[in-house]
């Protein structure tokens, strides 16, 4: 038997997510150690873009957004005595954010790839619920726009 469903309009993508997202919001929550808002305003945002986008995940602005939500939720992670949910995080972040280096959307992203690059090793040297030794951490400031500022 065959529905005959009917058929709904293909709505365009919200590109307005990407003019109203705050930079400089992203580089004070990033630079405050607010991880997990962050993560939530990311998130958020990547899901209003895809939702009605032809490309969906595949989508280049949702891609980068998603890697950008992977990397805090990896450095939210290690953290909190999440170092196997970091670790694969923290390498989908790299894989994601490697594509759009060294600059995307006005976000700098080898001194993001920096941080986690040299982070992974000790990660994957702890084990999966084991206390991160170096947190309190010192990673890179989120650097945007032209001459790389980053909220202070």
């Amino acid at each position: 038997m065959l529905i005959d469903l009917p058929s709904r309009p293909l709505l365009p993508p919200d590109r307005q997510v990407l003019s109203e997202l705050d930079w400089s919001e992203v580089a004070a929550l990033w630079n405050a150690n607010e991880l997990g808002r962050l993560h939530d305003l990311l998130n958020e945002r990547w899901s209003r873009l895809i939702r009605n986008s032809v490309l969906g995940t595949a989508d280049p602005e949702a891609e980068f957004l998603q890697g950008l939500a992977f990397a805090t939720l990896a450095l939210f992670f290690t953290q909190n005595r999440n170092q196997e949910g970091a670790l694969i995080l923290l390498d989908d972040a790299l894989v994601l954010l490697g594509k759009y280096r060294p600059r995307f959307l006005g976000v700098h992203i080898e001194p993001i790839l920096a941080s986690l690059e040299e982070m992974r090793p000790l990660i994957a040297a702890l084990p999966p619920d084991g206390e991160n030794p170096a947190f309190p951490f010192v990673y890179t400031k989120f650097g945007y726009g032209a001459n790389g500022g980053s909220a202070r």
